[in-house]
């Protein structure tokens, strides 16, 4: 359900909030989506994570319970989830180890937190993410390289050498597979550098489609998102 005001259109959810242990739908919900988030981004359970704070969520984060509910989304919690309050003896039983601190991000939303995590096999990942009120977020950054998307969608983050004819080998592996991409975000650190595709879809992307943008040529990892997924 919709409603207009002012001439925007808001979704019921944006007045009532978001179903969720508190406190706070910002430092609490938000951050538990943003672990969530990391987790399905490294693709397993981390074993090891860093959680830098910065901003409001440095300064007032551990009131709201702000570190539990990363921690809490990393081991898999959504942010309904009565066990959040205990995610540090959890996650110790688990068998992941964890270590929290502060920092200052440029230019960031103030409830933003840099991850960095790692999974059994030696995988890591670095996220940079905030928590935009309501329960909603925003990544900011994966592994240093601009990559802006809220996970609502299925999405694709695709990392592949910045060369011509790159974007229209992705977009044709997705046209053939009878996938509709709903927004597209280019981003590359230099010229003839790494550069970040990030797709959104309106439906579920194909595995096979998945697999067959890993084997082309330029294409250095490609990263699937769907929030709606277990695991």
């Amino acid at each position: 359900m919709r409603f207009l005001k002012g001439g925007f259109s808001l979704n019921i959810f944006d007045i009532m909030g978001p179903v969720m242990v508190g406190p706070s739908s910002s430092h609490t919900a938000g951050a538990v989506r943003i672990g969530l988030i990391t987790r399905k981004l490294l693709g397993r359970p981390p074993v090891r994570a860093e959680l830098l704070l910065h901003g409001s969520f440095a300064a007032t984060g551990k009131g709201h319970g702000t570190d539990r509910a990363l921690v809490a989304g990393l081991l898999g919690m959504a942010p309904d989830d009565p066990d959040i309050p205990r995610a540090f003896p959890l996650a110790e039983r688990a068998g992941m180890l964890v270590r929290m601190g502060s920092i200052v991000l440029r230019g960031a939303h103030p409830n933003s937190v840099l991850l960095r995590v790692e999974d059994e096999r030696g995988n890591t990942l670095e996220v940079n993410a905030s928590s935009l009120g309501g329960g909603r977020v925003r990544v900011n950054a994966i592994d240093g390289l601009d990559a802006s998307f809220t996970g609502e969608y299925p999405t694709l983050i695709i990392r592949n050498e910045d060369k011509p004819g790159a974007v229209a080998e992705v977009t044709g592996i997705l046209s053939r597979r009878q996938v509709n991409i709903a927004t597209m975000q280019l981003y590359r650190n230099m010229r003839g550098g790494l550069a970040v595709m990030v797709l959104e879809s309106d439906q579920d992307i194909w595995q096979e489609a998945i697999e067959e943008l890993r084997a082309c040529p330029g294409i250095v990892r490609v990263t699937y998102l769907n929030m709606e997924e277990d695991g």
